[in-house]
């Protein structure tokens, strides 16, 4: 199709420019929830370097007093105390919002237990026993800690990248190709007046002679 045979309206060309205005300030939104996002998964960054490096040493604390229990108890006198504990722990899992996103959030109980809920006999048993499940209920919380930050990071780092490809799009793709539209048209339309101006002249050129 030729160029002078294309005939755009000035419908179509408000139409274009607000659409640009939208897709514009659709892209300064996305670009502060794309920003907004980054800080706050760097905030949780922190946060996760700090609590898997607590997990490391709960880790480590929890397996030499299992050697030590082992040692001491013997291995069957440490499965006799871990036997003996009723009440296992309680996981909660709510929600909270992060900018738009949805991370988890999870709530224990039961996890730390006293003398008497973890059911073995005092008598029969010496403080490494003690010791050892305390270390072992410790590590239980730092999991429990470690998955919902790891969980919080990975779905914000989704969201990061969804949001991401949009701006991407919007900046790249849309955003130009309905501003080379807009220019055409308005190009296109200026040489419909002006061709309508000539002709208009002509004629009245023709009706005077």
């Amino acid at each position: 199709m030729a160029l002078r045979d294309i005939k755009p309206t000035r419908s179509e060309l408000i139409d274009l420019k607000r659409k640009i205005k939208l897709s514009e300030r659709g892209y300064k939104i996305l670009k502060m929830k794309r920003d907004g996002l980054i800080m706050e998964f760097f905030k949780v960054l922190a946060n996760a370097k700090d609590c898997k490096g607590e997990l490391l040493v709960k880790y480590d604390r929890a397996a030499e007093m299992m050697a030590l229990a082992n040692t001491v108890e013997g291995a069957i006198g440490v499965k006799s105390a871990a036997f003996s504990v009723k009440e296992v722990p309680q996981i909660t899992l709510k929600s909270k919002n992060i900018m738009g996103v949805v991370v988890p959030q999870i709530e224990s109980s039961k996890v730390r237990k006293t003398l008497a809920d973890r059911g073995y006999g005092v008598l029969g048993t010496s403080t490494v026993i003690d010791e050892t499940a305390s270390s072992f209920e410790e590590l239980v919380e730092a999991i429990i800690m470690s998955a919902e930050i790891e969980t919080t990071m990975k779905r914000l780092l989704d969201e990061i990248e969804k949001t991401k490809r949009r701006v991407n799009a919007l900046e790249f793709k849309v955003i130009p190709e309905l501003t080379e539209a807009r220019d055409f048209i308005k190009m296109r339309l200026d040489e419909m007046e002006r061709e309508e101006l000539f002709r208009m002249k002509r004629t009245k050129s023709r009706n005077t002679a």
